[in-house]
């Protein structure tokens, strides 16, 4: 079975972004979903290269591994649901290694940054060494390719 596409808007002050879900990944992407719409802060990772971060804490979601990775490219994000480390959404802006304290983890691709991907090094930037940025999300639209059952 097949899973619609969902473009996401993501903000961090003048910073606009527009992603797109990954449809290998349909549990981790309804998590997401039903945190939107969704006003965080990131922080950069400590260990992990050149990326930011959401901490999610000791928050729960009982995902499968669906398109997990160690090594998100630039606009990638990756939604880790917990276990090993805390519970985590990191976007890649550069190189990076996805790892915890505990050493190396993976997440599932949960979604892309399809727009603005020239962008994400100024909010790494900003990230590293202006402090937590703020991030707003929203669902933009929904896109049901033909023949493709929601």
């Amino acid at each position: 079975m097949s899973h619609p596409v969902h473009r996401l808007c993501l903000t961090s002050r003048e910073l606009t972004f527009t992603a797109e879900t990954h449809p290998g990944a349909p549990r981790s992407v309804d998590a997401l979903l039903g945190l939107l719409p969704w006003e965080t802060e990131l922080v950069h990772v400590r260990w992990s290269g050149e990326g930011v971060w959401v901490p999610l804490g000791d928050r729960a979601f009982d995902l499968p591994w669906e398109t997990p990775t160690r090594y998100p490219a630039p606009g990638e994000v990756l939604f880790y649901p917990g276990g090993y480390s805390e519970t985590e959404i990191l976007m890649a802006y550069g190189p990076c290694a996805f790892a915890s304290k505990l050493g190396p983890i993976a997440g599932n691709h949960v979604m892309t940054v399809v727009e603005g991907i020239e962008r994400l090094p100024e909010l790494g930037r900003r990230c590293l060494w202006e402090g937590a940025q703020p991030l707003t999300m929203t669902l933009l639209e929904s896109i049901t390719h033909p023949g493709v059952t929601p």
